[in-house]
């Protein structure tokens, strides 16, 4: 049985009713009599109590549980929140030929954010390279090539700043939102594990930090197989995942496999779509804006073997914040990916 929440002015108008009946015998109370008083307090604590019993009633529904009972529903079900990832990568310290970096060396950006060395390096050429990880877990850490990063103290026979080498810092992530673990725990009740189907690699894929999306293929290197391939919409080198990835899922799928599958994770290939327009008006604004309804579109739509159909790029383009018209020069038909192929945003070019 739902619950009908009262509003405080019926609480209100109840309250008056019943107190005005017991001690006015009926009549009417003033506004500012004690009665009236009386009635506006005891609406107000009702009101409040009604809407406990509101939220009480959403939680033991996933679709509408908070953050404390989302929790104990994730337990009871076996669902585990993905949590942050770390950002990851190399940086160029000048040196003392000869000279020891530590493992544990402290390095921080401009901005506060701290890192370590993995291990300990030697300087050669006048230089010691060293990979390096974020301290702390998240999307934060990522880091453009480039970038200098400064020790925190002293290390002797090396200079005080580093530079981030190619390829930058990257693979941070920030810990699975409450939207995405809600619609994860969703999926897991309503398809339940089967003994290894498709949509069970789906689910086991998903499970890894990283991965947005996920596709199975049955039977994709003959019988016994399954290929699996996925992306990282919010990686920052994404949305095709990195070697580093396929191998987490891969060894991640091995333990929860049927042993008679062989499991063949990897990375579709990219398929870029550059697009070409002019936009008017044709400011910065509007530019940023198209872009990021391009990229949204590609998030929504792009699949391996899929289709991105002509007219609905030229759609996203039209919605854009501030476009009055354009004109799109290129892509010229729909983009129709090959069937391991992921379509990706390429160069956005405004003529």
């Amino acid at each position: 049985m739902s619950i009908t929440r009262p509003t405080l002015p019926e609480l209100i108008a109840r309250a008056e009713t019943d107190l005005s009946g017991r001690l006015l015998d009926g009549e009417t109370p003033l506004s500012r009599s004690v009665v009236s008083v009386l009635a506006r307090c005891e609406a107000g604590l009702v009101h409040g109590l009604y809407g406990y019993l509101e939220w009480l009633a959403d939680q033991p529904f996933v679709d509408k549980a908070e953050v404390e009972y989302l929790e104990r529903h994730l337990r009871i079900w076996g669902v585990f929140r993905k949590a942050a990832v770390a950002a990851m990568g190399s940086i160029s310290l000048p040196g003392t030929n000869g000279a020891v970096l530590p493992a544990g060396t402290e390095l921080q950006r401009v901005d506060g954010v701290l890192f370590t060395t993995d291990a300990e390096v030697t300087v050669a050429a006048g230089v010691a390279v060293a990979a390096v990880t974020a301290s702390e877990a998240g999307t934060a850490g990522n880091t453009a090539a480039g970038i200098t990063l400064t020790l925190t103290a002293p290390v002797t026979a090396l200079e005080s700043t580093a530079t981030v080498r190619a390829g930058g810092l990257i693979g941070g992530l920030a810990v699975e939102s409450d939207d995405d673990v809600r619609a994860r725990l969703l999926t897991r009740i309503q398809t339940p594990p089967q003994g290894g189907c498709a949509a069970d690699y789906k689910v086991w894929a998903l499970a890894v930090s990283g991965v947005t999306r996920a596709w199975v293929y049955p039977a994709h290197m003959g019988t016994g197989t399954v290929g699996l391939t996925f992306v990282a919409d919010d990686a920052s080198t994404g949305p095709i995942p990195t070697a580093e990835l396929v191998a987490s899922v891969q060894a991640y799928i091995e333990t929860k496999r049927p042993v008679t599958a062989e499991v063949f994770v990897f990375a579709p290939a990219a398929l870029p779509v550059p697009v070409t327009m002019s936009l008017s008006p044709d400011t910065t604004a509007t530019r940023a804006a198209v872009k990021a309804e391009l990229g949204d579109l590609f998030a929504r739509e792009a699949e391996p073997g899929g289709t991105i159909y002509l007219s609905h790029l030229r759609e996203a383009v039209s919605v854009a914040n501030g476009e009055v018209n354009h004109v799109m020069t290129s892509p010229t038909a729909d983009i129709v990916a090959g069937a391991l192929q992921f379509p990706v945003l390429g160069t956005v070019t405004f003529v």
